[in-house]
């Protein structure tokens, strides 16, 4: 295998030891409740860089230890400090750990200066391009046309049924959806495409008995429907770019 393919796996290795397996939630909420102060923030710090330390095993590298203790220290301090405990500050904190360990990763194997042709042959690639473009289409433009292609007949169905749902959960589900429409379309697993349909079919949206039941089967069907032959539309334009 290659050495430095094993390396960046015993970073990434070390990390999910580091905070996930090594780290309870007792630490966590006192880690909260005390920020600086709390002894576990400094222990989990050094935790860090001694489990890497461990796992890689090259007890010349001793600086690699160093930095993901500090960088550690300081990631999880910024983010004692925010107002909550939130998804996106999780993610925030995840992605700088994440960069450490890419930028720890790219000195120890020298190849910082490899990083920006990597980078400038990335974005002049067409399929990288093609690709990226795609997703981001179906995700964010085409999820806006629905939203406004069906807004007449939401507030509708609001105002005759009353029910609330969850907070942007329709938005969402249509995210996932079209994401995993577009992949099996450029992944020939068409049939797929099927099972999904079908998986949806038994969501419930409102008991049959209640009189904005059909509209609000029409409405889903409407969405789900445009979201679909959109999303189909870009992925065929994609294999076309892609495959020409």
């Amino acid at each position: 295998m290659n050495p430095e393919l094993v390396f960046a796996l015993q970073l990434l290795l070390a990390h999910v030891i580091t905070d996930f397996v090594f780290q309870s939630k007792k630490w966590i909420k006192q880690k909260r409740k005390k920020k600086a102060r709390s002894p576990f923030l400094y222990i989990h710090a050094v935790l860090a860089g001694l489990i890497t330390y461990v796992i890689v095993q090259d007890w010349s590298m001793w600086l690699v230890p160093v930095i993901i203790t500090v960088t550690h220290f300081f990631i999880d301090l910024w983010k004692l400090h925010q107002e909550s405990d939130s998804l996106r500050y999780f993610l925030w904190d995840q992605f700088f750990h994440m960069l450490v360990l890419v930028a720890v990763w790219l000195y120890a194997t020298d190849h910082f200066g490899d990083l920006i042709p990597f980078i400038a042959s990335v974005l002049g690639s067409e399929f990288f391009l093609v690709y990226v473009t795609g997703y981001l289409l179906v995700i964010f433009p085409i999820g806006f046309i629905i939203g406004k292609a069906t807004q007449r007949w939401q507030k509708e169905i609001k105002k005759e049924d009353g029910l609330k749902s969850l907070e942007k959960a329709g938005r969402y589900i249509g995210i996932f959806e079209r994401i995993l429409v577009l992949t099996f379309i450029l992944t020939d697993n068409f049939s797929a495409i099927g099972f999904l349909i079908a998986a949806k079919s038994i969501l419930r949206f409102s008991d049959k008995s209640k009189s904005g039941a059909r509209k609000q089967t029409e409405y889903v069907l409407i969405g789900t429907l445009m979201s679909f032959a959109l999303t189909i539309l870009i992925g065929f334009l994609m294999r076309v770019l892609i495959f020409q």
